[in-house]
């Protein structure tokens, strides 16, 4: 026969006809579907981060004991305790304004040439198609030396000037009037802190204001403006630093304090039922609320620097120097950059005091700010 017979057909395909009857289970078996399973994937990632942070928090409590231990106890307001909170400030703000070295450098351009660029992301844009991903990070390596230098003697010197003048005063006085003490330990510590900073923020500035950069280098831009302008030249810019800088940190410290001092009140509880964690948080919070302050205290201030930096005619004295720009740019270009700014600043602080904090913690030392100063033993 040239077809298959009528048996052979239907025995082949019986199998795949689905409304054939198939053979009753004693058993049916049901196979169970997550009705959503993306959220079975939520909670898959949601365990292993949770599993990260644990293992991290761990690595961090056994480091932080070794240092400990090496390091011996210590005692506060004593040398190793200035020592610790002077490296502690090392790394806050040395760190994080290298960070944020690309906001940075839009910032000083537009500073110094406000129609140079008609927004910062078009600043980005143009930088980053003319000189490269490295072009961003332009002036990163004199602002890592710079703001270390700072923020060591910041903070270290913060610490020491608030144990010195509250021993001046007396414990009542300096429990009494604790926001004009903060003040002062604050002004006393920049003052410092801003001589060691200015040669490398002369170096920064110039780096980043003139395209292409002035200075391949940190080093040889000190030893280039030194031997033109001689060692006078890496200071032309110091009043005006001060004058930025001495009120951003006054602002900076004192309106922390008493922001994360009113944290912990409005918080049930005291500042000690709370973990590392939680305060932690708590000094990213109050930095990050002073940070907007202090970017608004000292903006005029910063546009100066960078102007008097950039444009500062050779031997013309900083009054004169001063008054020139001024008639330039006016009052409203005082305030060019000011919305970047205070991204930057408030981004800058809240991880500055995060920073410092937590290096205080792993150190094995009460963190700042929300109770009581710690009293000499």
């Amino acid at each position: 026969m040239m077809f298959p017979s009528k048996d052979a057909i239907s025995n082949a395909f019986a199998a795949q006809r689905p409304l054939s009857q198939q053979p009753q289970a004693s058993s049916p078996v049901t196979t169970r579907r997550e009705p959503f399973p993306a959220w079975n994937v939520i909670e898959d990632i949601e365990k292993k981060a949770n599993a990260v942070g644990k293992e991290a928090a761990r690595e961090f409590e056994v480091a932080s004991q070794k240092a400990q231990a090496k390091a011996g106890k210590i005692e506060p307001w004593t040398a190793k305790y200035y020592a610790a909170c002077t490296f502690g400030g090392m790394l806050a703000c040395g760190l994080t304004h290298t960070a944020v070295t690309p906001l940075d450098l839009i910032k000083c351009r537009r500073q110094v040439d406000s129609s140079l660029y008609k927004s910062n992301m078009d600043a980005f844009r143009k930088i980053r198609v003319a000189e490269g991903v490295r072009g961003v990070f332009t002036g990163w390596s004199p602002t890592f030396f710079g703001y270390s230098a700072q923020g060591a003697f910041k903070y270290g010197g913060y610490e020491y000037f608030k144990k010195f003048y509250s021993d001046l005063v007396g414990v009542e006085n300096a429990a009494r009037y604790k926001t004009a003490l903060y003040l002062t330990a604050s002004a006393s510590a920049e003052f410092i802190a801003d001589i060691a900073l200015c040669p490398f923020e002369a170096v920064k500035v110039r780096t980043q204001t003139t395209i292409p950069p002035e200075f391949r280098s940190t080093f040889g831009g000190i030893s280039s403006v030194v031997a033109k302008e001689g060692t006078a030249g890496l200071y032309k810019g110091l009043y005006p630093l001060w004058g930025r800088q001495i009120p951003y940190t006054m602002m900076k410290f004192a309106s922390f304090e008493n922001i994360v001092e009113a944290i912990y009140n409005y918080l049930p509880g005291q500042k000690t039922d709370y973990n590392k964690g939680a305060q932690t948080a708590v000094a990213f919070t109050g930095g990050y609320l002073a940070g907007i302050l202090c970017a608004v205290v000292s903006h005029p201030a910063d546009v100066m620097v960078s102007k008097l930096n950039a444009n500062r005619l050779p031997g013309e004295a900083f009054g004169a120097a001063t008054g020139r720009i001024y008639k330039e740019i006016g009052f409203k270009g005082l305030w060019n950059g000011l919305p970047v700014r205070i991204v930057m600043i408030g981004t800058l602080t809240g991880l500055q005091w995060m920073i410092y904090d937590s290096f205080k913690i792993f150190m094995g030392l009460p963190t700042t700010g929300g109770g009581p100063a710690q009293q000499q033993k």
